[in-house]
């Protein structure tokens, strides 16, 4: 029986790539181990970001070309990821119990950055990764509704002074909407709402979260360069529609974070097509390539690009996003594509930076 040669298996391994680096798993790193036990070969792949959806695919490419190697009869291929924790801009301290801080921000409202935010949550946590939502829209909470947490849910206090985040769908989410109710409107001056976002940040309990998914509110006035300045972000998505006064403000929206250090990992162009309910006739009703022409002009990456669709407003409606109510539907592989593209530009992040943290080790299923 011939033994395998490790020069062969690495030379097979060299041949797959990752999808989303563009290069291949031994350039990545992404090798830890290459364990050969006569005619078997066991590799422990170790991802830098949440890949649940591709996990399976890469598994079996990799199975396939280990096997093709001569003396080769069995692999045993084991496929997780880290999530890096990451220093953020200014050297903010960071928050107790949560790695990563992602800003869902837009210039102006009614793109749909909410909606985008949610499922850009659920997507993460999807791919699997620990997530949360923090939804620092004061004047406008959603997020409880959009998740599907029933009226007058309140958190609970821990010591009298932690607030304790709700879960819903897997993931945790603290909102001002689950402190106060529909007919008490939050007529707050700029100060005010700052302090109650940081006090919503700070005050609440987080439990070992690989993202916190914050939700901003719309527009690039004092509140949201004053929250973008204290609050210690390690990137931003910016969401926009291909409308071109969406797209100028958009561009403000890229501005403000530059102001302050910021990166922006992407830009996310909500609906780009409308898609008619009954007979699926798609059209550009806001324009074509405004996501692509920012996203270049800036040199940050366009993430996707998603449709206008009557059962994304549905079940956003209903607390049952597509990402959970439609996971496999294009949209929702559309979202977790963009999950994706989010753990890979702030994994390119962290690699760029020194003492990052230890890390956690989430295994695939």
């Amino acid at each position: 029986m011939t033994t395998a040669q490790r020069a062969d298996i690495e030379n097979a391994i060299r041949g797959i790539k990752d999808p989303y680096l563009n290069a291949d798993l031994l350039s990545t790193n992404a090798v830890k181990d290459i364990e050969i036990e006569g005619s078997k070969v066991s590799l422990k792949i170790v991802l830098g970001y949440p890949a649940a959806g591709i996990a399976g695919g890469l598994k079996q490419l990799l199975a396939i070309a280990v096997e093709d190697c001569e003396g080769v009869e069995q692999s045993d291929i084991d496929i997780t990821w880290n999530i890096a924790a990451q220093q953020a801009h200014d050297n903010l301290p960071a928050i107790k119990e949560v790695k990563n801080i992602i800003a869902v921000a837009s210039g102006k409202g009614g793109v749909g950055k909410s909606t985008c935010a949610v499922n850009l949550a659920l997507a993460l946590a999807k791919e699997g990764a620990k997530v949360g939502v923090l939804d620092a829209d004061i004047y406008g909470p959603s997020q409880g509704m959009m998740l599907g947490v029933p009226d007058g849910t309140r958190p609970d206090v821990k010591d009298g002074q932690f607030f304790i985040p709700l879960e819903a769908h897997g993931i945790q989410v603290m909102s001002m909407a689950f402190l106060t109710t529909d007919k008490t409107p939050m007529v707050w001056r700029g100060p005010m709402v700052s302090g109650a976002l940081q006090q919503l940040l700070t005050q609440s309990l987080w439990q070992d979260l690989d993202y916190l998914v914050v939700d901003m509110p719309p527009g690039t006035g004092d509140i949201q360069l004053t929250l973008a300045q204290k609050v210690p972000v390690t990137g931003a998505v910016i969401v926009t529609t291909p409308q071109d006064i969406a797209l100028l403000d958009g561009k403000r929206g890229i501005e403000m974070f530059r102001k302050v250090g910021i990166p922006v990992v992407g830009v996310i162009e909500n609906m780009s097509t409308h898609i008619c309910s009954q007979c699926g006739h798609q059209e550009p009703l806001f324009g074509e390539g405004g996501g692509e022409r920012i996203a270049t002009e800036y040199a940050t990456d366009l993430l996707g690009q998603l449709p206008l669709h009557q059962t994304i407003r549905e079940q956003t409606d209903a607390g049952n996003p597509t990402v959970v109510a439609e996971p496999d539907s294009e949209v929702g592989l559309i979202y977790r594509d963009i999950a994706r593209k989010v753990g890979v530009n702030l994994h390119k992040k962290a690699q760029s930076q020194e003492g990052v943290v230890p890390q956690i080790i989430v295994k695939a299923d």
